[in-house]
Order: C-alpha cells, then sequence, then structure tokens
C-alpha cells in the first residue's frame, strides 16, 4: 500500500512539473531570438555615424575587426591604409558594426592600385569561407593587370566592366557599392558603372553561392605581385532587419 502511495505521489508531481517545463521553453526561445536581433542591429558602442550615416570599418592604425582567411601576412596597415601586397587572401570585416551582417547597404572606400595589380571588394560573403569566398559577390579592383580583362567597377563574372578601366594606377579614386533588394549599383568616382539586378530564376555557374543574400565584407588579397591599398572604409545600414 505505502509503495502504490509513493507511485501515486511521484506521478502527480511529474503531472504538475512536466507543463512547467514545457512553458518555459518558449519565453526561452522567444528570448534567444530578440538577443539575436538585437545583436543584428547592434553598434560598437564606441562607433558613432558621420552627419550622412556612416560608420567607419577601419580605425586607420590597426586590423582590429578584421580577420584573414589565410596568410595574414599580406595584409598590414601602413600610414593610414590597408596595404595588400602577398600570397592569395581575403581579409574579412568582423566587426561589431550592425554585427558585421548586411543585406541592402552603401559600402564606400577610397583605393589605390599599383601597375599590374589585381583584386577586390567581396560583399554578402561569410568570414568562414576559405581560399576564393564561395559566397557572395566580388566588386572587382584591376585597372592593368594583365591577364584579366575584367576590370574596376565590374561585378566580377556576373556584370563585367571589359579591358579599359574608368581610372588608373597610382592614384586614389572612391569605390561606392549600393545593394537595395535585388539590385547592385557600383560607382567609380561617383560615375555608375554597373547596374545590375538579380533575375528571379539567377544562378551562378561557378559559385552556388553567388547570389543576394546577407553577409559580410572582404577585401581580397590576389597575388604577390598585386600591391593594392584601401582607406576610409565606411558603411550606411539601409536596412533594419539585418
Amino acid at each position: 500500500m505505502t509503495r502504490i502511495f509513493i507511485a501515486i505521489l511521484f506521478a502527480s508531481s511529474l503531472a504538475i512539473l512536466s507543463p512547467a517545463v514545457r512553458a518555459d521553453d518558449k519565453p526561452a526561445k522567444e528570448g534567444e531570438q530578440a538577443e539575436k536581433a538585437a545583436a543584428r542591429t547592434k553598434q560598437d558602442a564606441h562607433a558613432q555615424a558621420d552627419a550622412q550615416g556612416f560608420y567607419s570599418l577601419f580605425d586607420g592604425k590597426s586590423l582590429d575587426g578584421w580577420k584573414a582567411n589565410e596568410n595574414p601576412q599580406t595584409f598590414k596597415v601602413q600610414d593610414g591604409n590597408i596595404v595588400v601586397n602577398g600570397n592569395r587572401a581575403h581579409l574579412f570585416y568582423v566587426g561589431p558594426v550592425h554585427n558585421h551582417d548586411f543585406k541592402d547597404f552603401h559600402f564606400k572606400a577610397e583605393v589605390m592600385t599599383f601597375p599590374n595589380s589585381n583584386s577586390g571588394i567581396y560583399f554578402h560573403t561569410n568570414e568562414k569561407d576559405q581560399a576564393w569566398p564561395e559566397h557572395g559577390f566580388e566588386c572587382q579592383v584591376n585597372n592593368t593587370f594583365k591577364t584579366d580583362p575584367r576590370k574596376t567597377g565590374g561585378l566580377y563574372a556576373v556584370k563585367d566592366v571589359m579591358n579599359t578601366a574608368p581610372v588608373g594606377d597610382n592614384e586614389w579614386f572612391t569605390y561606392d557599392i549600393i545593394v537595395k533588394g535585388k539590385t547592385v549599383t557600383i560607382k567609380i568616382n561617383g560615375k555608375t558603372t554597373t547596374d545590375w539586378t538579380q533575375p528571379a530564376d539567377w544562378k551562378h555557374g561557378e559559385f552556388a553561392g553567388r547570389k543576394i543574400d546577407h553577409g559580410t565584407f572582404a577585401l581580397q588579397g590576389h597575388d604577390p605581385g598585386s600591391k593594392v591599398m584601401f582607406r576610409n572604409i565606411k558603411v550606411k545600414p539601409l536596412d533594419s532587419d539585418k
């Protein structure tokens, strides 16, 4: 009889506790979702947007907030510039601005190329990608690199600027990348060089990840013979949900 009474008490305790445990699951999940949403829009406590709403991604002194996926010696900071020169590597933005996750945005930087140099600026990419990034698009940086006819201002292997670059070597030029919805606009020194809208049935022949999505930015180190510099790297998020 005692054993039966104890069993009844144990079963009753489970019946009372189980709903409470299940009820606690929902707030926990909702809290996790809220935390992730907050992280996507969290800005660095010290970051301040300029008058036009742009946040700096590069402090001009260090590579804080940036991470190379290989050959980190390809990237260094000199005289307020990110100098890219060395073996293949990609330098990903992993800093706090917008939790390094961008969907719609206006990115801008100042770029200088040296003769016979190749580089690129990736967007909607992933810092976990190795070698040549699988995710996102590359905006070409190449004014006089002899073996590649795709030149500065093009969306690489999607909508290219062929044979003649809009700017020359050994001079600073502005590079703007604007993504709104499915449309990508690239401007060099304020002049539009690419305006492309992703078709509904879009598939890239080489990289499955070449599609409008969301992600971070990366600067490309192409080869040891190429030298390119970047400065005044900024972004203005244009979306509120990423």
